[in-house]
């Protein structure tokens, strides 16, 4: 079996990194495409655009860059590890903006955790990208800073710890209730995590027509009786139509469906066993998740996901982010709506044929052609 994380430093340090810049313009052999390229033929681009600045879109590479700005405060599962800790990371987000989705992006780590620096200097490189994506910035600060900077920019700002896992996480449902035959107005969810990721979860579930969501924090299930919530978690609690109180066991009994983005390890087959007939386990914790498929499925789980790709069925945001920005930049939307991620979770969704739709699988592969152009399609 491959040892991945050994293969992955030696292929890091081989390349110093996993992209570069090329040349759209080729080669530059001559002083004629070196007048071209650069002065004085530039010159004529540069005042064209300081008088009409839209139309960097047509004449600079605006029109399909993007910015992957993270300050390494949650980088996957290691926590805050700082902008060292998460430009391969990003880096590696960089890639598959390409590789999927045809999407110049550039990894930018920045060396500041502060609220107001982070959205001033994003709103001051702004002019050289089409879009900005945010990435691995811890909750509540994320909510404040994609906020601010959605309503202040002109172009769209998607925070794909939140967003991109929420699409994921609602197609993968979508396609659960085809084969459960479950009603999404009568779906019982339990969520453990009430970050980024849970709360962006919660409120696309909402917005979808689930409106029976029990959360859970470290604390335990979030109910209006709890004090000292933050105003996200306070939004959540009006979901918890059952009242519940207590922990991470309770939330899971009589369920349909769990969605774990927390911790490793802290669902047993016996929690699973309390859910109701033909639940749905979603342990999207990475690289180990709240419960290991096996587990689940020895509990009575009838559709498991992970964010593994080893297993059946993984939930992973670049399902999501590379037609989403596709969409985004092709059609010049200045904000990703709410209606816009449901259509793209309706439309992943549907890139699964009928004919394959299985509880083994709930989601297409990034691999398949069709992904980034189905979403994209939605992002309008």
């Amino acid at each position: 079996m491959t040892d991945y994380k050994k293969a992955s430093l030696e292929k890091h340090h081989l390349h110093q990194g996993k992209i570069q810049i090329s040349s759209k313009f080729g080669e530059i052999r001559s002083k004629d495409d070196l007048s071209i390229a650069y002065t004085p033929g530039v010159a004529a681009v540069s005042e064209l655009l300081a008088k009409e600045p839209e139309k960097a879109y047509e004449y600079s590479i605006k029109a399909n860059t993007i910015a992957v700005v993270s300050d390494g405060s949650a980088v996957l599962g290691l926590g805050n590890i700082g902008p060292y800790g998460a430009l391969p990371v990003m880096e590696g987000k960089a890639l598959l903006f390409k590789n999927f989705g045809g999407v110049d992006a550039y990894p930018l780590v920045l060396a500041t955790q502060d609220t107001e620096e982070i959205i001033n200097i994003v709103m001051n490189i702004s002019p050289t990208f089409g879009g900005i994506n945010l990435e691995d910035i811890s909750a509540p600060r994320c909510f404040e800073i994609e906020e601010r900077l959605r309503r202040d920019l002109e172009i769209p700002v998607f925070h794909d710890d939140q967003h991109g896992t929420a699409i994921v996480v609602l197609a993968a449902l979508i396609n659960s209730l085809k084969i459960t035959g479950k009603q999404k107005g009568k779906l019982k969810v339990a969520i453990s995590g009430a970050g980024a990721a849970g709360i962006a979860i919660g409120r696309l579930l909402v917005k979808y027509g689930i409106s029976s969501i029990v959360m859970v924090d470290s604390k335990g299930i979030i109910n209006s009786k709890r004090l000292n919530l933050t105003s996200q978690k306070k939004e959540m609690a009006v979901y918890n139509e059952q009242k519940k109180e207590g922990d991470l066991r309770e939330a899971i009994m009589g369920a349909d469906v769990f969605i774990g983005v927390s911790v490793a390890g802290i669902v047993s087959s016996e929690m699973v066993s309390t859910m109701s007939s033909q639940s749905v386990v979603l342990a999207l914790a990475n690289p180990v998740p709240e419960i290991m498929p096996e587990a689940a499925k020895a509990g009575g789980a009838f559709i498991v996901g992970t964010g593994r790709s080893d297993y059946p069925n993984q939930i992973n945001n670049v399902l999501a982010f590379p037609g989403v920005f596709r969409g985004a930049l092709d059609h010049r939307v200045r904000q990703i709506t709410d209606d816009m991620k449901i259509n793209a979770a309706i439309a992943l969704a549907d890139c699964v044929d009928p004919g394959d739709l299985s509880p083994e699988k709930i989601v297409p592969s990034p691999f398949e052609s069709n992904v980034v152009i189905k979403i994209a399609a939605a992002i309008k």
